[in-house]
């Protein structure tokens, strides 16, 4: 095998050669004419003139070759007490009848289907339905909003949904029938098709006019065969929040999408076909559509879908459970699952209970990975923890420390290097031209073009994709990210550029600050951001949540935070406040609300994004920051 090094340079140098061959590992019905088309800057195309189709690379193809009997996605919920396996074999079959009825209903490819699914395997076979005959999937995470589901409908225009009658939270359950009526209600365009799967735990009411049951649908309906579709031609719409409020579909292609993440498997996290990869996330976030779904699949292993929480479903032991239970290699989740792990038993007690000899290397991703959270989950398991980034926009990872190459030194608060294909460059924020010194701060961009899987354009809006991503930085996608790259080439994610704040001239990151308060013993998870000063302009303020046990006065614990923050990071950063709260707000998939709290902490009115995970939350946030004598409205 070549090395990371050779492997990177080639990526660069010449990255069609590089990609050509990567592309070997895909099932093609037509090769391509050109593997990229740059003729159109920004506007890149990968593997024009190719015919493939993604769910036979995914169940098809490997029952073809031998691993029919070989299980493809296995189904553990906590929240059901379930455990069921599918073989790829018998996936194959479930998701060719369920593409049958999809198709009985006139849906065909290029049409769009909304899918709005918790984590039941349904929401897998929907997808791969979808893909298995060119129709292009939207999910939305089960659960949101009327209003944000409207949103999506008008954007994508989908010609059917396919939902569950409820998702399962602890203690609650949430009819997702009646939110897909009022936003269906509230839409300018009205889906012809809703197709519902009953679960037990909560049955929906069906109009005869446009609902129809899953299961009578697919016990009508005959397998579909697979349609092949240009490389070129959208897998799916993944909606992504925009600054403006108005969600951003990303488009991801066919073709380049599964040569990418296929190849990630084995060289980003250094899987093999057959082994097991779980990936504690959510379809309805780009991780579950990569990492869930397609890449381990792709690559012919056993991927496991987990419907349950990281504490709760009983205990914070129940990750532990799954890795022994089905054998797993490795973890990908987001570091807010450690943390809340880590809260609940500080100690890692629950760990001796299961083997986890067959588990042999975490992967974080999502948010950044605190080097205290990233050191206790190496201390607890005994194995390499590897942090790594990447946005929901380029599908895959950015930056990683690639695994399949062999493992490259540690650098706590660092993803290592970038990934092959990603040519990154740190730029000026004031010029968006100048590239930085090594070891300072500045936007993170990536030299065009981006490699496969990244995404080509957003849905119907040509214009926003070169106004969100190209414009700032002209040859360069701006990921509105900021960091720097030191010495030898490790790339550092400080913060959102918007989380960079100025503190009487001085910039800082808070994404550093937070890095010394997650140190102190006592302290489970913390968040900073700026808020406005009238002398310095800004000053950083922070939040943290205790470990479960701590009985010390919290005056004591907030001095010391205040004095090591200053130690460590000086006193130019003027931190002087560390509020105690119980819970931080959080998106569904893990990101903290910095955003939104420095806006309470203003006195700015705000929106509360559907995509939060407790609304209640915030108002604990107000309590503590007009306590604190915040002019909070």
């Amino acid at each position: 095998m070549t090395s990371y090094e050779q492997d990177y340079q080639q990526s660069l140098k010449d990255p069609e050669a590089f990609w050509s061959k990567a592309a070997e590992g895909i099932s093609w019905s037509k090769p391509w004419d050109r593997v990229l088309n740059s003729d159109n800057p920004p506007f890149y195309r990968w593997f024009e003139g190719a015919e493939m189709n993604t769910c036979y690379n995914c169940l098809d193809r490997h029952v073809e070759e031998g691993r029919g009997d070989q299980n493809a996605l296995i189904y553990d919920s906590p929240m059901t007490g379930q455990v069921v396996k599918f073989t790829y074999r018998e996936f194959t079959d479930i998701v060719a009848r369920f593409a049958g009825a999809l198709a009985s209903r006139g849906i065909k490819k290029g049409d769009r289907v909304l899918i709005y699914m918790p984590m039941v395997p349904e929401a897998a076979v929907a997808m791969l339905a979808c893909a298995r005959i060119g129709a292009i999937h939207s999910v939305v995470f089960g659960g949101f909003a009327p209003k944000e589901l409207a949103t999506r409908i008008d954007d994508a225009k989908p010609v059917a949904i396919v939902a569950a009658s409820c998702g399962l939270e602890p203690g609650r359950t949430i009819a997702y029938k009646p939110l897909i009526d009022d936003a269906i209600n509230l839409s300018t365009h009205k889906p012809s098709s809703c197709i519902v799967l009953q679960r037990p735990e909560c049955a929906a009411d069906l109009s005869e006019e446009r609902d129809c049951d899953w299961q009578e649908l697919v016990a009508a309906a005959e397998p579909a065969p697979c349609v092949p579709v240009a490389a070129t031609d959208p897998l799916y719409i993944l909606y992504t929040s925009g600054t403006t409020g108005i969600p951003k579909g990303v488009v991801r292609d066919n073709g380049g999408h599964a040569v990418a993440l296929r190849w990630s498997m084995k060289h980003v996290y250094d899987i093999n076909p057959g082994e097991v990869f779980w990936a504690a996330s959510d379809v309805g976030w780009v991780v579950g559509h990569s990492y869930i779904v397609y890449a381990p699949l792709l690559h012919g292993c056993t991927t496991i879908l987990y419907e349950g929480k990281p504490v709760g479903t009983p205990d914070a032991g129940v990750f532990w459970r799954v890795i022994q239970d089905h054998k797993v290699k490795a973890l990908f989740t987001a570091p807010t699952a450690f943390r809340a792990i880590r809260q609940q038993d500080p100690e890692g007690k629950l760990i001796a209970d299961y083997d986890l000899s067959q588990f042999v290397t975490l992967f974080l991703a999502g948010e950044r990975a605190d080097p205290d959270t990233i050191i206790w989950a190496q201390d607890q398991l005994q194995v390499p923890v590897i942090d790594h980034w990447w946005q929901t926009e380029t599908g895959w990872a950015i930056g990683a420390n690639c695994m399949g190459y062999g493992m490259k030194p540690v650098k706590l608060g660092s993803p290592t290097l970038p990934v092959p294909g990603y040519d990154i460059r740190i730029i000026d924020e004031k010029d968006g031209k100048t590239e930085m010194a090594r070891g300072e701060i500045g936007v993170i961009a990536v030299k065009l073009p981006l490699p496969p899987s990244s995404l080509p354009t957003l849905w119907q809006n040509d214009e926003g994709f070169v106004r969100s991503y190209m414009a700032d930085i002209p040859g360069y996608y701006k990921t509105g990210d900021a960091g720097y790259i030191d010495e030898d080439g490790y790339l550092f994610i400080m913060a959102r550029t918007d989380d960079i704040i100025n503190v009487a001239g001085h910039r800082l990151s808070t994404g550093g600050m937070e890095e010394v308060l997650a140190g102190h013993p006592d302290v489970a998870e913390s968040a900073v951001m700026g808020v406005q000063d009238q002398l310095k302009g800004q000053i950083p303020v922070g939040f943290v949540v205790l470990n479960a046990g701590v009985n010390r006065p919290e005056e004591e614990i907030q001095k010391e935070l205040v004095a090591l923050v200053r130690e460590k990071i000086g006193p130019v950063a003027a931190f002087k406040i560390a509020l105690v709260v119980k819970r931080l707000p959080k998106t569904r998939s893990g990101k903290i609300l910095r955003a939104v709290m420095r806006k309470i902490a203003d006195g700015e009115p705000y929106n509360a994004p559907a995509t939060i995970d407790d609304p209640a939350i915030l108002t604990e946030i107000t309590e503590v920051l007009a306590k604190a004598g915040y002019p909070v409205k």
